[in-house]
């Protein structure tokens, strides 16, 4: 399976507190791979280092390499407008913008210069089909966001990611606010968009990484202690740290 993301001795600190420490891992392309670990192990940190959000942190540095492609993204030069495009985020709590549905959907293509409205139009069906959203909403598009349950909002930011035709969708605990059943349609459509898109989830929930996941890495304060495919990790785990979170013992 090809390699979509590799990053090489990566560190990272807040000012002079170090949050993650000789960073390797692999992620391959089109999969899903799931982060699991204790509160405050380093997992949003890891992943907001791979577009770069960490950028807006006074204090915040990075050391090593984080290859896209092949690509170093932490370059100075990198334009981060275009990673951002390449990169799609969703956070823990949906955060649609006080606009239409319409509008939060479009918003990315029309800021990278898409003027056509039939082609705006189309790529707003596309988007909301993708994320499982259209037969719920295409009668009510010019409605506002917020009217949506707190399940459709989340989709809809993932609508608002995919829009821009993203290759890798990061995930911070994307299910974390929602009930039970609102999760449910998000796990399904996760294993839906790996189809065609590098997925990578902070989860917090050992169930649903083994529900979704095709590979797993256990973070154990601001460490990777073990990568892997997710059965094996969670059947075989071969680190006695990673077996004593995964049964339970801490965490």
């Amino acid at each position: 399976m090809p390699i979509k993301i590799k990053i090489e001795e990566m560190n990272f600190y807040y000012d002079k507190n170090q949050a993650l420490k000789n960073i390797n891992i692999k992620i391959p392309e089109k999969s899903t791979t799931a982060l699991i670990g204790p509160s405050g192990c380093g997992k949003s940190t890891f992943i907001r280092t791979i577009n770069r959000m960490n950028d807006l942190i006074i204090g915040a540095r990075v050391e090593g390499k984080i290859l896209i492609d092949g690509e170093d993204v932490i370059e100075k030069n990198k334009d981060i407008f275009e990673l951002r495009k390449k990169i799609g985020m969703v956070f823990q709590r949906p955060n649609p913008f006080p606009k239409s549905i319409y509008e939060n959907v479009i918003y990315g293509p029309k800021h990278f210069g898409v003027k056509n409205k039939k082609v705006l139009g189309e790529i707003a069906e596309v988007s909301l089909r993708k994320a499982f959203l259209w037969e719920e909403v295409k009668n009510q598009l010019n409605k506002p966001a917020f009217s949506l349950s707190g399940g459709q909002q989340q989709r809809l930011c993932i609508a608002r990611c995919l829009a821009v035709e993203p290759e890798v969708l990061l995930m911070d605990e994307p299910t974390s606010a929602l009930d039970p059943i609102a999760t449910l349609k998000i796990e399904e459509l996760i294993n839906h968009l790996k189809k065609d898109f590098t997925v990578v989830i902070v989860t917090h929930s050992m169930q649903q990484a083994a529900r979704i996941s095709d590979h797993t890495a256990f973070f154990l304060n601001g460490e990777i202690i073990e990568f892997g495919e997710t059965c094996e990790l969670f059947e075989k785990p071969k680190d006695k740290r990673t077996e004593d979170y995964i049964t339970g013992r801490f965490g």
